[in-house]
C-alpha cells in the first residue's frame, strides 16, 4: 500500500515534508455521516486552534484554511491530509519498535480498531455505533504512536479525548496507559452540546472498547446476545428450545453483527434489518450473516419457511427495520398468524440523529444528503419514524409478540419522540437480573 513501516508510524508527525492534502474522500470506504454543530465565529476559532496545536505555527498558514473547510464541509476536523496511507491492520507484537511488550500490545489494539474490516469509518477513526472514536484526529494517531513507542516500564501514558498528554514519571506497578473520554458534567451532556465540544476538539465519544482500543468486534457480545435470546425464550415463552421461533431486530453494523450469530447458537429464526449495504455485505462475507434480501415479500415467504422447517437461521433484510415491522403486521392482520414471537432493536439510538437510526420516509443516500443539510427536518423524519417503530411493535406485542430494548436508547428515545412500546418491554440490563435465576430447561 505503500513505502511506510511501523517504524515510520512511531517517528512522530510527518511535518518535512507535510504529506499532500486530500481534498476530498476515498469513496471506497464507509465515512462518517458530517455533523452541522452550528459553531459561531468564536467558537470556529476555537476549533481551529485546537486543531493547530499540534503543528509549528510556520505551518498553521498552510493547515490553517484546510482545517477551517473540513469543519464547514465534515462538522469536524479529521485531518485528513495526515492518515496514513498503510496497511492499518493488527502485526505481530515483535513487529512493533518499542521498549515495552505493554506498548507493542497497544500498538496492536490501536490498528486493529482501525483496520477497515473492523471499523465502521476507518478514515474518520471510528470503529462502530456510529460515533465511537479511537482518537478525534489523526495527528493524535502519529503522537500517540510515538509516545507509545518511547513508553517505558516506569512511566504511564495519560489520553484525554484522543489528545495526548504525555508520558509521566510512575512506577513499574503502575497504569502504563490512563485513558478517559467524553467526561461532561451534567449541565452540559445534551446532545447538541457534546456535538460542540466534539467539533472544537476538546471532548470524544470512546464508547465502551474504541477508545480504550479494545475492541474486538461482534464476537465482543456474542455470548451475551445468545444468553439474552436464550433467556427470552426462557422467560416469557417458557422454552428451553427455540426453534421454529422469531427473533426480528436491527443493526448489522459493529457489534449489532453479533444479532445474527447469535440466533444461530441460539436455534431461531433471526431476521436482522440493516439499511446499510455495505454493513450487511461485510457481515453476509464475513459468516455473521447466513443469508440476506432486499425484498419484502421474499423476506416474508423466507420467514415462514423457515418457522416451519425448524432450522435455525440468520437471515439480513436489506431496508429499513420500521418497514419489515408494518409488513409483519400487515401479514398478521391478513392471516392471524403471528410470524414474530421475540423482537428488539440494536440500532444506535444514543445518537439518533447523526446516523444512529435512519428513518424510514427516506432512503439510506437521502437520509445521508438530509441529516447533513437539514438538521432540523431530519429530527422530525426520525421521531415520525420512531412513532411508526413503537406503533408496528405494539401492534406485536398486543398479539403476544415479546420485545425488549437491548440497552441502546430505543425505549428512551421513543419516549422523547412521544410513544411507548407499551408490554412486556425489559432493558437489557433488567432482562438479564431477571433470568439469571430461570434454570436451564
Amino acid at each position: 500500500m505503500s513505502s511506510l513501516s511501523l517504524a515510520d508510524l512511531c517517528s512522530g508527525l510527518p511535518l518535512d515534508p507535510l504529506p499532500p492534502a486530500q481534498t476530498t474522500r476515498d469513496p471506497s470506504v464507509s465515512h462518517a455521516p458530517p455533523k452541522m454543530p452550528s459553531l459561531d465565529e468564536k467558537e470556529t476559532k476555537l476549533a481551529l486552534k485546537n486543531a493547530l496545536r499540534y503543528f509549528p505555527a510556520p505551518l498553521h498558514s498552510t493547515l490553517g484554511p484546510e482545517f477551517a473547510r473540513e469543519l464547514k464541509q465534515y462538522g469536524h476536523i479529521y485531518m485528513y491530509r495526515f492518515r496514513p496511507h498503510f496497511d492499518m491492520r493488527a502485526y505481530p507484537i515483535q513487529d512493533y519498535p518499542c521498549r515495552i511488550p505493554q506498548a507493542a500490545a497497544m500498538m496492536i489494539m490501536i490498528m486493529n480498531n482501525l483496520d477497515p474490516n473492523v471499523a465502521q469509518f476507518p478514515h474518520e477513526l471510528v470503529t462502530y455505533g456510529g460515533n465511537g472514536q479511537v482518537l478525534s484526529n489523526w495527528a493524535q494517531f502519529w503522537l500517540l504512536m510515538n509516545y507509545l513507542s518511547r513508553l517505558d516500564d516506569d512511566q504511564t501514558l495519560v489520553m484525554v479525548s484522543g489528545h495526548p498528554q504525555g508520558l509521566f514519571p510512575s512506577h513499574k506497578w503502575a497504569p502504563r496507559c490512563v485513558i478517559s473520554n467524553g467526561m461532561v458534567v451534567p449541565n452540559y451532556s445534551s446532545k447538541e452540546e457534546y456535538e460542540k465540544m466534539f467539533a472544537k476538539g476538546v471532548s470524544m465519544y470512546g464508547q465502551m472498547t474504541a477508545g480504550s482500543y479494545c475492541y474486538i468486534g461482534p464476537q465482543g457480545i456474542v455470548h451475551g446476545t445468545t444468553l439474552t435470546l436464550m433467556n427470552a425464550g426462557r422467560e416469557y415463552l417458557k422454552l428451553g428450545d427455540l426453534s421454529g421461533k422469531v427473533f426480528l431486530t436491527s443493526g448489522l453494523g459493529g457489534m449489532s453483527g453479533a444479532q445474527a450469530k447469535a440466533s444461530a447458537v441460539a436455534g431461531c429464526v433471526g431476521v436482522i434489518a440493516e439499511v446499510s449495504k455495505e454493513a450487511l455485505l461485510k457481515r453476509h462475507k464475513q459468516g455473521w450473516l447466513m443469508e440476506w434480501t432486499d425484498n419484502l415479500d421474499d423476506c416474508i415467504a423466507r420467514i415462514k419457511r423457515a418457522k416451519q422447517e425448524k432450522k435455525a437461521v440468520s437471515l439480513g433484510y436489506l431496508g429499513n427495520v420500521v418497514d419489515l415491522w408494518e409488513r409483519v403486521v400487515v401479514d398478521y392482520e391478513a392471516t392471524g398468524e403471528l410470524l414474530v414471537e421475540l423482537g428488539s432493536d440494536q440500532t444506535s439510538l444514543h445518537n439518533p440523529f447523526g446516523g444512529g437510526y435512519y428513518p424510514v420516509q427516506l432512503g439510506f443516500d437521502e437520509a445521508l444528503q438530509v441529516m447533513k443539510d437539514e438538521p432540523p427536518r431530519f429530527k422530525h423524519l426520525v421521531q415520525e419514524s420512531l412513532k411508526r417503530h413503537v406503533d408496528a411493535i405494539n401492534k406485536l406485542a398486543e398479539a403476544g409478540m415479546h420485545f425488549w430494548d437491548y440497552g441502546n436508547a430505543f425505549l428512551l428515545e421513543a419516549s422523547r419522540a412521544g410513544e411507548l412500546v407499551q408490554p412486556l418491554s425489559l432493558s437489557l440490563s433488567l432482562l438479564v437480573t431477571v433470568c439469571r435465576c430461570i434454570p436451564r430447561s
